[in-house]
């Protein structure tokens, strides 16, 4: 058999099995290295390649920030802010909804982490304020998909580090993209409230208003010391990562008081089991990341397309469609890590700024988390929802294609990404 047909049919048996991941792609990596008689020590060090990065250390400690986020008051100061600033517009909560994932997402850069937490607050006030459960679970989990986008975004770090691509470009690259698929997700929920007479919060007035942005000032300062010390050069995304943790500690444990010292201990284990699962899913799409590569995949799909059409917006139209069905059945992480070398040379074939390509997949992935039979955030919401998995998936539907119309236009029109880095890093833009 073709060793990369191989490699794909074991990887997906395995996953339809129910197999771990990280294990599925190892011993899928395995049994292809075994049928061509390559060194199986080959398994080690392409493990050992994939998390020997330095970048990647910011990943656990962004990790750790959610978890700091949920443990104190942090979360709860953010949803006054939302509540405060966009609760009063008709269709309030499902606007508070999207408002505090993109806040959130800007601090953590976790989807599921932010479909947990905030959606055990919203879901059921959602609810409770006659929103249907279905609508409720779909806008929440499409919400946090925000994480993937806005940074400081985990999925972009991987790209980055692993596709050496300017991580801080990335980060930046991915502003405005996130704030229209936000933009969109808004402007659909207040369509629905219209329609079916969602209610709006009562305004509570400019003195109010100004108490609660001031209480979450402090908070709200992280995206802004995170993103602009990476872009400034002042520090690395893992220093950055450390320094929104260190912020955020000293918030929780010395400002607000509401994190006790002896509750940290389970915070950081928790954190370390959080980290633990999918780094050895990096470390597995290491090695059968290398083994995509090394049997000439990437080439093959790029043959395959460009027999197809040499047109680059419709090769990236493809790749677009690939990676949404990809995204149905691999987590975001693991698909940017197995798939990367083919996302990348059919960027290359397109033409398409390693930027500018970076966010599109991402966009494009982050789909995936609100798509069965993987969308981990939809059932996560739909638990906490108490609704069925295949109603929150209809309910989801037009915010899915919202997504993709995001991605679709900012493949067409590149200054959506590449605008804000072409401002803010200009040096890595020679050609303007």
């Amino acid at each position: 058999m073709n060793p990369l047909v191989l490699l794909l049919v074991v990887f997906f048996v395995m996953i339809a099995l129910r197999v771990n991941i990280g294990f599925a792609l190892v011993l899928s990596s395995a049994v292809v290295i075994l049928q061509q008689d390559l060194p199986l020590i080959s398994v080690v060090n392409q493990m050992f390649a994939g998390v020997d990065s330095f970048t990647l250390l910011a990943v656990p400690f962004f990790m750790l920030l959610g978890r700091i986020l949920n443990a104190g008051s942090i979360t709860s100061r953010l949803l006054e802010v939302a509540d405060a600033t966009v609760g009063h517009v008709r269709g309030g909560l499902g606007h508070v909804n999207v408002f505090v994932s993109m806040v959130f997402a800007s601090l953590s850069g976790s989807a599921a982490a932010d479909t947990a937490s905030v959606g055990s607050i919203l879901i059921p006030a959602m609810k409770q304020a006659g929103y249907p459960a279905p609508f409720a679970a779909a806008l929440t989990a499409a919400s946090s998909t925000l994480g993937v986008i806005i940074p400081p975004s985990i999925i972009l770090i991987v790209y980055g580090a692993f596709g050496n691509v300017s991580i801080g470009a990335l980060f930046v690259g991915g502003v405005v993209p996130g704030l229209l698929v936000a933009f969109f997700m808004m402007a659909y929920t207040y369509v629905l409230a219209v329609r079916y007479g969602y209610p709006a919060n009562p305004f509570p007035g400019f003195p109010k208003m100004g108490r609660v942005l001031f209480r979450g000032a402090a908070p709200l300062m992280i995206p802004v010391v995170v993103l602009g010390g990476i872009v400034g050069g002042i520090f690395t995304p893992t220093e950055g990562a450390i320094a929104a943790v260190l912020w955020a500690l000293f918030l929780s444990i010395g400002i607000y008081r509401d994190v006790p010292l002896k509750a940290l201990p389970k915070i950081l284990s928790d954190a370390v089991v959080d980290f633990a699962i999918p780094m050895f899913t990096v470390a597995g799409a290491g090695i059968f990341g290398w083994l995509i590569a090394y049997l000439g995949a990437a080439q093959m799909v790029v043959d395959f397309i460009l027999g197809v059409t040499q047109t680059p917006f419709l090769i990236m139209l493809m790749l677009i469609g690939f990676l949404l069905l990809v995204g149905m059945v691999l987590n975001p992480i693991s698909a940017t890590l197995i798939f990367l070398p083919i996302i990348q040379a059919l960027g290359d074939t397109a033409g398409v700024n390693p930027v500018h390509m970076g966010i599109i997949s991402t966009i494009t992935l982050s789909v995936g988390l609100i798509t069965p039979p993987y969308g981990i955030c939809l059932l996560i919401a739909s638990q906490i929802a108490g609704a069925s998995l295949g109603r929150c998936m209809l309910a989801a539907a037009p915010i899915c294609l919202l997504t993709v119309f995001v991605a679709i236009l900012s493949l067409w029109i590149p200054d959506i990404v590449l605008g804000l880095p072409k401002l803010l890093v200009p040096e890595l833009f020679p050609g303007g």
